[in-house]
């Protein structure tokens, strides 16, 4: 069983003015003449932290990290103008072109996943590699499980106080519940949605109870960035056509590729990740049977760093 390599720090760090009002921070790792890697983090909102640098060799990687709008050190704070998909891979492709990189592995999990099949169903061209983990498609059924009706059969307990908060008569429609909650103009009304929200996430993440994960999505800048974009981008469909990853999964078959998947990842159901597998027939499958959706928990973290072991041996210079 593969661990974490050892903590490190970034050798440069800068924020990229992208559009108004929209800086994001963005942060390289590693080793300065490695193989070129983007790690896309989850949410939508919940920006990187330090152990997301650790599933790549640092000697052999050149680790780029980035927050995406609105969220982790990206400003300003869980802002939703001009806050969307088209725009995050136009961001992914300013921060490429900002460090003179040609190609990348695009290693990314949960939310990261979706963005990270979007970045390389647009530019197929920069992709060297993709490592993903926790399939999410954006689909209604998805989303509906998750914020509707599936989830609950699983976990009532959490269920019932995600959706205490919201009267009866808007609970047939959760998410967009939220929504207004969370786009309120009172502040009061934003966090004590927002936290709500988080926390029902953070519940559901690991097949495991885990105190890291509660602690990290209780921290006051992740719970609001969480549950404010993440809801956004929901409600929209993540601005997505529909069934649109799929559809265009054609135009990712030559890129070599690698998916992790918990057997009982709750939060992104395995049915994402198999129809996945079986329109991208050429990416290896990796089905880790006692596991639930964190890319913590022993048996995903292990896969995900022999897949980036797998890319360096084959892509990084001797």
């Amino acid at each position: 069983m593969r661990e974490f390599f050892p903590p490190l720090e970034p050798f440069a760090t800068r924020m990229l003015q992208v559009q108004a009002p929209h800086a994001i921070y963005v942060e390289e790792c590693g080793n300065p003449q490695g193989l070129p890697a983007v790690f896309v983090h989850g949410g939508p909102g919940g920006g990187c932290i330090p152990d997301n640098r650790r599933f790549f060799d640092p000697a052999r990687y050149r680790i780029v990290l980035f927050d995406q709008r609105g969220c982790g050190r990206s400003r300003p704070h869980a802002e939703l103008e001009h806050n969307n998909t088209q725009a995050l891979v136009a961001d992914m492709e300013r921060i490429r072109e900002t460090l003179d990189i040609e190609r990348w592995v695009v290693f990314g999990g949960s939310w990261g996943s979706t963005l990270a099949l979007v970045y390389a169903e647009t530019h197929p061209e920069r992709v060297m590699a993709l490592i993903l983990r926790g399939i999410f498609l954006v689909t209604a059924e998805e989303l509906y499980w998750f914020y509707q009706d599936g989830i609950q059969h699983l976990f009532p307990d959490y269920f019932e106080e995600f959706t205490a908060p919201i009267p009866p008569a808007e609970r047939t429609d959760l998410m967009r519940a939220y929504y207004r909650r969370l786009t309120s103009d009172n502040m009061t009304t934003r966090r004590q949605a927002a936290e709500v929200w988080s926390l029902f996430e953070a519940r559901c993440s690991a097949l495991l109870p885990s105190e890291a994960i509660l602690e990290h999505f209780a921290e006051p800048d992740v719970t609001m960035a969480v549950a404010r974009i993440e809801c956004h981008y929901f409600v929209h469909d993540c601005f997505l056509k529909p069934d649109q990853i799929i559809r265009d999964a054609y135009r990712i078959r030559p890129i070599p590729g690698i998916i992790v998947q918990g057997r009982y990842d709750v939060v992104c159901p395995m049915l994402a990740a198999w129809r996945l597998h079986k329109v991208w027939p050429e990416a290896q499958f990796r089905l880790i049977p006692d596991a639930g959706h964190a890319s913590s928990e022993p048996g995903i973290c292990s896969a995900l760093i022999e897949a980036t072991d797998v890319f360096a041996a084959r892509f990084a210079a001797p």
